[in-house]
């Protein structure tokens, strides 16, 4: 079964991408997934976000990221603060990142920021606040290769 994507907005393609899960730790955090038959997480830093994530990667292309915040005043550690661990936010991937941001925000769409910023694996990203999407923290991400080429 190939990969399937939904076009909407036009031309632009969307697919998910990951589903980002706070932890307090990564490696105590990634012992639930071993349980499950995981034997290896990717680690990065995104500095741009104040957290160390790692990447599980699923069958499908789509992955789950644990992510750990690297200081009290990351969003991620005020997350854990105020809610516990669990699921922090759901990512689109899509192609024409720019495009899309100067869409949303023509149509009101509250955003936390206005511009692409680097993320995980040097993708651009741009998260739509919750208050926009019914509750739920959305980052959209666009792989650099892809940027300018939709």
């Amino acid at each position: 079964m190939g990969e399937q994507v939904n076009q909407v907005m036009g031309d632009i393609p969307f697919a998910l991408d990951h589903l980002g899960v706070a932890v307090s730790n990564l490696q105590e955090g990634f012992k639930f997934y071993q349980s499950l038959g995981f034997t290896k997480m990717d680690i990065e830093e995104v500095p741009s976000e104040k957290v160390r994530v790692g990447f599980l990667n699923l069958a499908n292309s789509c992955s789950i990221e644990l992510l750990e915040p690297m200081s009290e005043d990351s969003p991620v550690a005020k997350f854990i603060q105020k809610k516990g661990p669990g699921i922090h936010h759901v990512c689109l991937r899509v192609k024409g990142i720019r495009g899309v941001v100067e869409s949303l925000k023509s149509k009101g769409v509250q955003l936390i920021n206005d511009e692409p910023r680097i993320g995980a694996h040097n993708c651009l990203v741009v998260f739509v606040h919750p208050r926009s999407t019914g509750g739920i923290l959305l980052e959209l991400s666009e792989k650099q290769d892809q940027v300018g080429s939709s």
